[in-house]
């Protein structure tokens, strides 16, 4: 018999955390993995579980691979968590991209529906801005009124704007190249600690990607949404939805909004969740919350030994 726990969250990570070999280990004990892999495969025509386990590293980080790579990845952890503890959390979130992961494992979206999202997601994204056009770039040390200054300081005509305030003092930027380059430079001026250029073609959740929300809108709209089994907070506007069509909404807008994500794991400690739980691969959302919500107790799993701790730690 399942157990809900009202003061935990799980949440799924996006883009970023995907390398070769993830998730590999956990193959062995748990056939869904592969299992989980070849349906994927199987739907978009490619081998999605070689790619995951030999690469090479390059054509992973293609956007149209890495998303349903990431989705696939978070489901087949979010399942075996199921199969190896009764401990269910009441509240989900997913940063960018792992908003789909929570979507599917919150029964809100079959597993099926989401490869097909995803990747159609990551192809739009590359179609919408040819590479060399878009940048992105970590700034790290001034606060967000600052950030946001800065952008509409040096953006001249262009586009240039914060697109995921993930902790305290840790905002991403993203626009056109020269907007992104000067803003870059004048947060140094400022007084930022660190702003360097990300090694990414695509800026997401700026408004160059507005074109792509608009074509992948018409996917969301012939995709069926059910009203999720816990309650999941979006990105786009640090709320939870029962409504298919206002999922689709904030789907849609949150391709060309930032990441709330500061605000998301606010959100969740003021309604009272002092656990979170990264189940994804990689441990960069557990950095990010244990600055948001110094109180709370943090986990991160993502292969068999960090699986067996936390399942220890939540009995």
């Amino acid at each position: 018999m399942t157990q809900t726990i009202n003061n935990l969250a799980f949440v799924f990570p996006g883009q970023g955390s995907q390398s070769v070999g993830m998730v590999t280990d956990l193959a062995d004990n748990h056939p869904e993995v592969k299992q989980l892999f070849e349906h994927a495969s199987d739907i978009l025509g490619k081998d999605l579980w070689r790619l995951v386990s030999e690469g090479p590293e390059a054509h992973l980080n293609q956007t149209d691979n890495t998303q349903p790579a990431m989705l696939a990845a978070g489901v087949a952890l979010w399942q075996i968590w199921c199969k190896q503890s009764p401990v269910r959390p009441a509240w989900v979130a997913g940063h960018s991209l792992g908003e789909y992961t929570a979507l599917v494992c919150a029964n809100a979206l079959s597993f099926a529906d989401g490869i097909r999202l995803v990747a159609q997601r990551g192809k739009l994204m590359q179609e919408a801005v040819p590479a060399g056009i878009g940048a992105m770039a970590a700034i790290l040390g001034l606060d967000d009124t600052q950030i946001i200054d800065v952008c509409a300081a040096t953006a001249e005509n262009e586009v240039v704007s914060a697109v995921n305030f993930n902790a305290p003092g840790q905002v991403v930027i993203a626009g056109n190249v020269a907007a992104v380059e000067r803003a870059i430079a004048a947060a140094k001026n400022a007084g930022a600690k660190r702003a360097v250029p990300l090694p990414v073609s695509v800026p997401s959740h700026c408004a160059l990607m507005r074109p792509a929300a608009e074509q992948l809108d018409s996917y969301l709209q012939s995709t069926v949404f059910s009203a999720p089994e816990m309650q999941l907070v979006h990105n786009v506007d640090v709320a939870t939805h029962s409504d298919p069509a206002a999922i689709r909404e904030a789907l849609k807008q949150q391709l060309y909004r930032p990441v709330r994500w500061v605000d998301s794991i606010k959100f969740m400690s003021e309604q009272g969740v002092g656990r979170f739980v990264e189940c994804g691969p990689g441990k960069v959302l557990i950095g990010l919350n244990k600055r948001i919500a110094k109180d709370a107790e943090h986990f991160t799993f993502y292969d068999n030994e960090t699986l067996n701790n936390v399942v220890e730690q939540l009995k």
